[in-house]
């Protein structure tokens, strides 16, 4: 398993890459992190509550990508079950 290396950003800046440009692995693991931390209970309100809209923007990222390859699994099946109706009327 890869590493991932989170919050890069030099101090003064966002840290964290835009959600929309992770992939659905890099969200997701992400995201996990971002749980643990927040499972910790170790930070002040105010910072609890950015890792929790990051957290959710995460989970949203994650969701969409499901999405995406859940529509072109169906879209693929679609095209094999045209295909497989398409042979058996020429036959």
């Amino acid at each position: 398993m890869s590493e991932n290396t989170f919050g890069t950003g030099q101090p003064g800046q966002d840290a964290f890459p835009p959600v929309e440009q992770l992939s659905y692995e890099e969200a997701r693991n992400e995201l996990i992190e971002t749980v643990k931390i927040l499972e910790l209970g170790q930070m002040g309100l105010d910072e609890s509550l950015k890792f929790w809209e990051r957290g959710e923007a995460l989970a949203k990222a994650c969701e969409a990508h499901l999405d995406g390859a859940s529509q072109r699994v169906e879209a693929a099946l679609h095209r094999a079950d045209q295909g497989d109706q398409t042979a058996e009327a020429a036959e």
